[in-house]
């Protein structure tokens, strides 16, 4: 199979004049270790034969792995986005492809179904980029720190209690004044989303154990750590900051999302919790909500109900006004994602132990919002806005395994959707892999195939 493949890739890099140049990888920052690169009989780039799409793959060590969906990534240029490898937290320059290693520490374990035993003080977590500056937040251990990705210089911002070490976030907000997250209350046994609570058989155990939670801040100057909001029954979980105003913060109340009204929103300096979706029906289901580029809408994945039908919710927060977009089963995706126009939609599809139980959903896929024939749904005293998704596939996920989520991002320059996949197998663990938007204009396909990777 070894040799196979080979000659499979040999195949590719003859026929590399048929595709659009890709710059040449750079070699690691020289003041920093070199990533131990992937086995060498690993793909770098192909056409998927099944899209004719162009896939890149932007890592080059075993268990690399891109942020959550709707954690900023990115650095405010657009050059370089901020990946995780095992002993550390690196940077890939998205033009040249240099992998510079930012700190180092024990990245968190990604898959939804695995506990993580990584020792506690060298755990690295709460991984955030500003939207202002070239800088990663995140936390070794109880430590906040700060890494200016240009200069290299780390500066530590505070240190998170104890019953804060668990939760969730950070989040940064517009101004890069505050850090947000989420926590216990009080120091205890139980652990916000702490090791006892690891993976989601964890939702229905962890949500009965009633663990009082906060919302938190801390200043980015002082290093204070303000508690401003407590909530004695409702899990607090997804914090993240609008990406345009620097004091209203989105998050959701966690749990089996059936029997929760998940997606909040509330103002950091006063104010109550503002519900985005109420629930309408029995089994109904709204979550993994995240921002438009803009700020000015809401969005989230929408089951009425659950696994039966399907659309991508939102809600312009200036109006109230919501639209729906509507897609069939086997093009649900555990995530969505928005461009930074707000045009376009991207989602990583769900394997056959995900909600939708598609029978054939393992894609990442690019959608297109048709505005041709809109439609308008009563839903109590909303009028909604229906649209049809017109569904492109970008890459066949058939063998990824959804234990880990391919969480899609656009590139800043939008001509690329960035992910993180098992499908070249288990033994290297993830990887991150950017698609190009547009189609490959080459008349004929590498001769490589994920399908014979083994």
């Amino acid at each position: 199979m070894k040799s196979f493949t080979l000659f499979l890739l040999s195949c590719a890099l003859a026929r590399a004049a048929d595709m659009p140049p890709l710059p040449a990888a750079a070699p690691a920052n020289s003041s920093a270790p070199a990533p131990a690169p992937a086995p060498a009989d690993l793909p770098r780039e192909w056409i998927d034969p099944d899209t004719g799409h162009r896939v890149v793959r932007l890592s080059s060590e075993d268990n690399t792995q891109s942020l959550y969906f709707h954690q900023n990534t990115y650095t405010p240029d657009g050059t370089r986005i901020v990946v995780t490898v095992p002993d550390g937290i690196a940077t890939i320059n998205l033009r040249t492809r240099e992998i510079k290693k930012v700190t180092l520490g024990v990245a968190p374990t990604m898959r939804i179904d695995t506990h993580d035993n990584s020792p506690a003080d060298a755990r690295l977590g709460h991984i955030v980029v500003g939207r202002r500056t070239p800088t990663v937040f995140f936390t070794r251990g109880a430590d906040i720190l700060a890494t200016n990705l240009d200069t290299g210089a780390t500066r530590q911002v505070g240190t998170l209690p104890e019953e804060l070490r668990y939760g969730a976030g950070f989040t940064v907000n517009a101004d890069e004044t505050l850090l947000a997250g989420s926590g216990d209350a009080a120091p205890g046994p139980l652990g916000a989303i702490g090791p006892a609570w690891t993976g989601n058989q964890g939702l229905p155990q962890r949500l009965r154990a009633v663990v009082p939670m906060v919302l938190y801040t801390v200043d980015l100057k002082t290093g204070a750590v303000n508690k401003f909001f407590h909530a004695e029954h409702d899990w607090l979980n997804h914090v993240q900051f609008s990406p345009t105003d620097p004091k209203l913060l989105m998050y959701c109340h966690e749990g089996p999302w059936e029997q929760v009204d998940r997606v909040w929103q509330i103002r950091v300096d006063g104010g109550e919790p503002r519900l985005i979706h109420a629930r309408t029906m029995a089994n109904e289901i709204a979550g993994h909500e995240f921002w438009g580029a803009d700020g000015k809408d809401a969005w989230y994945d929408l089951q009425t109900p659950k696994s039966q039908l399907f659309w991508v919710g939102g809600v312009n927060l200036a109006t109230g006004h919501r639209t729906r977009y509507t897609l069939p089963k086997n093009e649900w995706s555990v995530h969505y994602n928005v461009s930074p126009d707000g045009k376009l939609f991207a989602g990583d599809g769900g394997g056959p132990n995900s909600v939708a139980r598609g029978n054939n959903g393992q894609w990442i896929y690019l959608f297109t919002p048709d505005a041709s024939a809109p439609e308008t749904l009563k839903v109590g005293p909303d009028d909604v806005t229906v649209l049809k998704f017109k569904a492109e596939r970008l890459v066949n996920l058939a063998k990824h395994d959804y234990g880990l989520e391919p969480n899609v991002s656009f590139s800043p320059d939008m001509k690329w959707i960035v992910f993180r996949s098992n499908l070249l197998g288990a033994a290297h663990g993830s990887q991150v892999f950017a698609v190009e938007i547009a189609k490959t204009t080459a008349t004929s396909n590498i001769e490589h195939s994920t399908s014979n990777v083994q």
